[in-house]
C-alpha cells in the first residue's frame, strides 16, 4: 500500500450532489470529522491523519469539485458554491454534524460551510491558508509569491499541457521549508492526477473565484462572526500566526497552533506535529 492509498476500512464512493460528482472515502466509527484538502493535492494527503483518526471517529475525505477523482464541471468553484458540495455529500451519507479539518483551498470551502451552517459544525481546523476578503486580505495579495492567484485562462493551460509537474514544482519546492520533504512519490503522484483532463483548468478556477469569495466572505461576515470553537494552525516557516490574525476577524473563540519545522506542506513536512495538534483540539469536545 502506497502513502497514498486509504486502507481498506475505507470505502470510496462517487456522491452526485450540487452538479457534480464528489469522490469520497468514508471510514471508521464514532463522531464524524471531515478533511478538506487544498490545491496541489488530493484527498490523499489526509491518509495518516485519517487512518489515525479512524480509530475513534468517522472520518470523511471528499476531493473537491474539479480536483483528484471528482468530475470536473465548467463552474461553480466558487466557495460557496463549494459548501453545497460539502452539505450534498453530508446529505448522502446521513450525517448532521461533524468536525471540520481543512487546509489551503479546503480551508476557504470550510470557512463557506461553517458560515451557512454553523450547527452543523462542533469544532474548526483550519490550516495555512488566508480567507478572501477577510481580515488582511488586501495585504497577503501583495505577496510576490501568490502571483499564481491570477494565473489562469485558455493561454495558461496551453503553457501548462504536458508540463503540469513543472508548474507543481514550483508549489511544492516555493511553499516548503525542505523541498526535499514534498518527497519524489509524492509529486509523481499528484502530477499525474492534475494531469487528467480539465483537471488544470479546474485548479485554476479555484483561483479564479476569489473575487467573489471575497464578496461573498464580507456577506457572511456581515451576519456575525462564527461562534464555534476554531483552531488556526500554520506552518512555522509558512503562514504562521497570521493563521489566528486572520481568523480572529472571522470567529469569535479562536485557538492558535503551529506546526514546528514545516512550511505550507504540513502532511508532507511534519505528519506527526499536524496529527497530534488536530487530535488535541478535536478531542477536547469530548
Amino acid at each position: 500500500m502506497s502513502a497514498f492509498t486509504f486502507p481498506i476500512s475505507f470505502k470510496s464512493q462517487e456522491i452526485s450532489t450540487n452538479g457534480v460528482t464528489i469522490h469520497t472515502r468514508v471510514g471508521g466509527a464514532g463522531p464524524t470529522v471531515m478533511l478538506l484538502h487544498g490545491y496541489g493535492e488530493t484527498g490523499d494527503m489526509w491518509v495518516p491523519l485519517a487512518v489515525d483518526l479512524a480509530r475513534d471517529h468517522t472520518v470523511i475525505v471528499p476531493d473537491l469539485r474539479g480536483l483528484g477523482h471528482s468530475s470536473r464541471p465548467s463552474d461553480g468553484f466558487d466557495k460557496k458554491t463549494q459548501a453545497g458540495d460539502v452539505a450534498g455529500v453530508l446529505a448522502a451519507l446521513g450525517i448532521e454534524q461533524i468536525d471540520l479539518v481543512t487546509h489551503d483551498i479546503g480551508n476557504m470551502v470550510g470557512f463557506a460551510f461553517a458560515a451557512q451552517h454553523p450547527e452543523r459544525i462542533t469544532r474548526l481546523v483550519l490550516i495555512d491558508a488566508p480567507l478572501p476578503g477577510v481580515g488582511p486580505w488586501e495585504e497577503i495579495l501583495k505577496n510576490p509569491l501568490l502571483w499564481h492567484f491570477r494565473f489562469g485562462g485558455p493561454d495558461m493551460e496551453r503553457l501548462v499541457a504536458g508540463r503540469e509537474r513543472i508548474y507543481l514544482d514550483r508549489f511544492w519546492n516555493e511553499f516548503s521549508a525542505e523541498p526535499s520533504r514534498f518527497s519524489e512519490a509524492a509529486r509523481e503522484h499528484y502530477a499525474e492526477l492534475y494531469a487528467l483532463p480539465g483537471a488544470m483548468r479546474a485548479g485554476f478556477a479555484q483561483f479564479a473565484a476569489f473575487d467573489q469569495d471575497a464578496i461573498d466572505n464580507r456577506a457572511f461576515l456581515a451576519k456575525g462572526k462564527l461562534s464555534m470553537p476554531v483552531l488556526a494552525v500554520g506552518g512555522e516557516k509558512s503562514f504562521g500566526t497570521m493563521m489566528a490574525t486572520v481568523m480572529r476577524f472571522a470567529a469569535g473563540d479562536v485557538q492558535e497552533a503551529i506546526v514546528p519545522d514545516s512550511g505550507h506542506w504540513i502532511m508532507e513536512e511534519n505528519p506527526q506535529s499536524t496529527i497530534q495538534i488536530v487530535r488535541s483540539f478535536l478531542g477536547a469536545s469530548r
